[in-house]
């Protein structure tokens, strides 16, 4: 019951933005703290079975610890840029206020990014394509992303406005740091990967080969556009390193040109 109380006070935020700056003691604020912290792994590894099932049961509950880490790993690396440049440009909120706005726009991040499982389990169960799959959650990423980082500047400008412990420059500062953040975000979750595996591939922790994330979505559009452009450069192109030459097979037309030659 203590619990649900708990839950109920993270999302009561949501609506009460006064809530974040209220003088509330140590042990209260904790346990608000932590269960930001419980809803955001309970969400994001639901979240992530749902991505993961795509291939395999073992891929689910591995692509669900994947998405805690990613979330966790990502404020952890942040926020202590936020924290500091927020002091030095004159902020008088505590550590604990600071941590709690940012947790809340990361809970309302996966509590939005869960919403949307039903809609993603419909199209995996009606044979969605692989790549639409992941320009789907790429998406649903960002669309929750949007509404997270909204919920922490409207508390900002709150904290500027109303309550006199934030400077005007230090919300113009957030949104940088918001940009900094989706990188780290997106770089961890390219470390991370695969998230989601095609049905025909072995089971893999984490990927070997390099690229990037916009090399990689670039090619998730030209699969969904123009799939038989993607598959003659799949037969052409060994999956080895693509700049190397010794990788390239000998297409009809090569070896029809060789006995020409001959």
């Amino acid at each position: 019951m203590k619990t649900f109380i708990g839950i109920r006070e993270v999302f009561k935020i949501f609506q009460n933005k006064e809530s974040y700056f209220n003088d509330i003691n140590t042990k209260q604020s904790n346990r608000l703290i932590f269960n930001q912290l419980l809803l955001i792994c309970t969400f994001a590894f639901l979240y992530g079975m749902v991505m993961g099932s795509y291939h395999s049961v073992l891929q689910s509950a591995v692509t669900g610890l994947k998405v805690i880490i990613l979330f966790l790993s990502t404020i952890i690396i942040c926020f202590p840029s936020f924290f500091i440049i927020q002091q030095v440009l004159g902020s008088k909120m505590s550590v604990r206020q600071m941590i709690v706005i940012v947790l809340s726009g990361v809970v309302l991040t996966a509590t939005i990014a869960l919403s949307f499982a039903p809609i993603v389990i419909v199209f995996q169960v009606t044979g969605g394509n692989y790549h639409f799959l992941q320009l789907l959650h790429v998406a649903i990423f960002i669309f929750a992303g949007v509404f997270g980082m909204r919920l922490m500047i409207d508390a900002l400008k709150y904290a500027c406005e109303n309550k006199s412990i934030y400077p005007q420059i230090g919300v113009a500062v957030f949104r940088i740091w918001i940009i900094i953040l989706a990188f780290v975000g997106i770089q961890l979750a390219w470390n991370l990967r695969p998230f989601l595996c095609e049905k025909h591939e072995e089971f893999k922790f984490f990927r070997k080969y390099e690229g990037n994330f916009y090399t990689a979505i670039v090619y998730s559009v030209e699969q969904l556009v123009s799939p038989e452009k993607a598959k003659k450069i799949e037969v052409i192109r060994t999956p080895g390193d693509v700049s190397d030459s010794s990788n390239i097979k000998t297409t009809g037309a090569d070896k029809l040109l060789n006995q020409i030659g001959k």
